[in-house]
Order: C-alpha cells, then sequence, then structure tokens
C-alpha cells in the first residue's frame, strides 16, 4: 500500500512540479481503481489542452511536433479510458485538476522560447508522473480492464517521457551554449 501510496504521490509530484507549489487539494487520492480513473483522465485532458496551446504559441518545430504528437495519442487513450470507465461504471474527470489548470493560465500567457521551456519542463514532469501512475495500476490495480489499459498503454507513454527528455535535452544544450 505504502508504494501504491508513493507512485500516486510521484504523480501528483510530478505534475506540480512545474509550477513548485504542492499537489491540488481537488486531487483524488490514489489507491482504488476509481482513483486512477479520475487522475488518468484528468491527466489526460491536460495534455490534450497543453498541447492544443503549443500549437498556438511554441516557436520550435520540434515542440509543435512533439505537441501534435501529444494530441494525436491523448486523445485516443482518453476514448479509451472513458469507455472503460463507462463499461466499469467509474466516473472520469470532467475537466483539468486545479494545478493543470494554473499551470495551463501560466503558459497561457507566454510565446516563442519561453513558452517552449516551460512547456517542455511542464510536460517531463507530467510524463515522469504518468509513467509512476500508469505503473502503479497496472501492477496493483483490481479491475482487469484498467489494469488491461494500464499495461497497453504504459509503452507509449515511456516513449512520451523520452520524447521529452530529447527536447529537454535540447533545450539545455542551447542554453549551455547562450552561456558559453
Amino acid at each position: 500500500m505504502k508504494r501504491l501510496t508513493w507512485c500516486a504521490g510521484w504523480m501528483l509530484f510530478g505534475v506540480s512540479l512545474a509550477l513548485a507549489a504542492p499537489a491540488a487539494a481537488d486531487a483524488p487520492a490514489a489507491g482504488s481503481d476509481e482513483d486512477f480513473v479520475k487522475t488518468a483522465s484528468g491527466a489526460g485532458l491536460a495534455e490534450v489542452n497543453f498541447a492544443e496551446l503549443a500549437l498556438k504559441q511554441a516557436d520550435k518545430a520540434d515542440v509543435k511536433a512533439f505537441a501534435q504528437h501529444m494530441i494525436d495519442d491523448h486523445t485516443k487513450a482518453n476514448e479509451e479510458l472513458l469507455k472503460r470507465a463507462n463499461k466499469n461504471n467509474f466516473t472520469p474527470a470532467s475537466k483539468m485538476d486545479a494545478k493543470d489548470q494554473e499551470q495551463f493560465t501560466k503558459l497561457s500567457d507566454m510565446k516563442g522560447a519561453d513558452f517552449d521551456r516551460a512547456y517542455v519542463q511542464s510536460q517531463l514532469a507530467a510524463h515522469k508522473g504518468a509513467v509512476a501512475l500508469f505503473e502503479s495500476e497496472a501492477k496493483d490495480g483490481k479491475n482487469a480492464d484498467l489494469k488491461a489499459f494500464a499495461e497497453k498503454t504504459l509503452p507509449t507513454l515511456k516513449h512520451h517521457l523520452k520524447m521529452v527528455e530529447k527536447l529537454a535535452g535540447n533545450e539545455k544544450d542551447k542554453t549551455t551554449e547562450k552561456d558559453k
């Protein structure tokens, strides 16, 4: 149980890391399949919303390409999660949580290179948390349908994490080059 709570806490920490603030009070506590559905569906909505914003406000083509990839993959995953949630009588989130909404508002005020850096950092934290959440559900979930969904989705999330780590490395390399 401690490991499950730790993994879910890591997810909330990852999402809030970009803001350097505590986890949202309205975020569900981890531990049940219902909590997984709420957390994963809220994060999925956030992924699509953030990516749509990135398509409008990002400066670099690779950041926009990543954003389009997020829209494509997370829209598909969100639809599948909603089907499984409905089938199993779980209630998904109807909107992003408060911390994601706060981050979205901050990003909305940015453009260009500043937006790119902030978006990439938020995605890095979000995907680290998502991988931990889905690993936890795949290992410890009680509902076979949700466990199967988590197992099926996990490789895609790990791929997203590698993609955003590469973007973050590119950002760091460019910052280091400017400092020389």
